[in-house]
């Protein structure tokens, strides 16, 4: 896909016409194109099909990032989300790296964690019981792997048996087996959870315990994503500050995330902000990257920052971010979903680890333009500015009402629901 994200103005556009310019950069073909419209994105009976008692289907915005260079590489993120400002946010972000050579991401291979708890054993028996499954190792990835021929083929399956003895469990001393499973380009929450259940009858044979829980776990921390960014200290700068005291702030209110969970947890949520918004566009398993990202960040035993900020010697911002991602490009609703489908092809990736690199490099830009709101400007000001439009039409704006009632209160200050009916009241009178 040969195309420029470096779209100036776009946010000005139509919404018609900036859905022409992502559907001529992404080449998509008229099917695809026309998810892009909710009243066609998820038929009635496609709905029925992904979850139980369905009734309707339910729309939220699909918007598009631009400016982004990961890797070299021009990238239009999809992101779907109700809140205002994550979007321009996250472009503005995105312009900002540019000026320092955009992002540079990777992540590790798809190995996910399966978990087999064994029960009703002695304490003295627990690593005992350890030992002789890992005697079994050989035998017991070999039978694993019978049973997906498919991503066998596909240079994937059981990489690796490992065990853990907890003693001073509240139910009893138990043994938990790790099964490290190569998904490639799955999420892969289904075929470990396959292994699992069909390892478990073995597993209680050779320990002679008692299996419970058999299933994956969500801290997919075998795989991470990063990204990283430099941003010249020159872009940062305000009309009232240098981008020498703008990096210095930045980095000062990083410092309160990685030693404060109450900041921590509002930082980390800027974070996802991107991340799920991207994750819903595509069709992954958002509560599961939710719940891995947290768990990561509280690793150490104390909740901290997702990323890191500094200054480097020549006065430039750097940052880094680092988390589990665990996506897939196929299989689940990313296949399901006629939307999921066109925005991996405006994406223009293929694989797993392609999508990872993605998410990682918007989840550091998200949290990029709210650091940088926080050091200058304050988070309200672009942010009700944009909000101000949705409580607008909360006060019972029509057309060209919403756009004059929201700048006259983004002008008073006061972006409430009060003088938003006040406001109204006034244009129609």
């Amino acid at each position: 896909m040969k195309f420029h994200s470096r779209l100036s103005g776009f946010y000005k556009l139509a919404p018609s016409e900036r859905r022409r310019i992502v559907v001529d950069a992404a080449s998509l073909p008229s099917d695809l194109a026309a998810t892009l419209d909710a009243q066609a994105a998820l038929a009635l009976d496609e709905a029925d099909k992904m979850v139980e008692n369905v009734v309707g289907t339910y729309a939220l915005p699909l918007g598009i990032a631009t400016n982004f260079l990961i890797n070299g590489r021009d990238a239009l993120v999809p992101m779907v989300i109700e809140e205002p400002s994550v979007i321009a946010g996250a472009s503005f972000a995105a312009r900002l790296v540019r000026e320092g050579g955009g992002f540079q991401a990777e992540a590790d291979e798809p190995l996910m964690i399966g978990q087999i708890q064994v029960l009703d054993m002695p304490a003295q028996d627990v690593e005992a019981a350890g030992r002789k499954l890992l005697e079994q190792k050989q035998a017991l990835l070999a039978f694993a792997n019978t049973l997906d021929p498919v991503i066998v083929s596909l240079h994937g399956g059981a990489r690796d048996l490992e065990v853990r003895a907890l003693k001073d469990a509240s139910g009893g001393a138990m043994l938990v087996v790790h099964l490290i499973y190569d998904c490639r380009d799955a999420m892969g929450a289904n075929m470990v959870n396959t292994a699992c259940e069909a390892l478990a009858p073995r597993v209680e044979q050779i320990t002679g315990g008692r299996v419970n829980l058999r299933i994956l776990s969500n801290l997919a921390d075998r795989r991470r994503a990063r990204a990283s960014c430099v941003v010249p200290a020159s872009a940062l700068a305000t009309g009232q500050l240098a981008g020498s005291v703008v990096a210095r702030r930045i980095v000062e209110a990083y410092a309160l995330a990685a030693i404060d969970p109450y900041r921590a947890a509002t930082h980390n949520k800027g974070i996802m902000n991107g991340i799920d918004a991207l994750a819903l566009a595509t069709g992954q398993d958002w509560r599961a990257i939710e719940a891995g990202a947290h768990a990561y960040a509280a690793r150490s035993g104390q909740y901290t920052s997702l990323s890191t900020w500094s200054v480097r010697q020549d006065g430039d911002l750097q940052g880094r971010l680092e988390l589990p991602l665990a996506v897939g490009v196929v299989g689940g609703a990313t296949k399901v979903h006629p939307a999921a489908q066109a925005s991996l092809r405006i994406l223009g990736i293929t694989t797993a680890r392609e999508l990872a690199q993605v998410m990682a490099a918007v989840g550091l830009a998200q949290n990029l333009s709210a650091l940088r709101a926080l050091a200058t400007e304050g988070i309200q000001q672009g942010h009700m500015a944009l909000h101000a439009r949705q409580v607008a039409v909360a006060a019972g704006a029509r057309g060209d009402e919403v756009d004059q009632v929201a700048e006259a209160m983004v002008a008073e200050r006061q972006v409430r629901g009060d003088r938003a009916e006040a406001i109204l009241a006034r244009l129609r009178s």
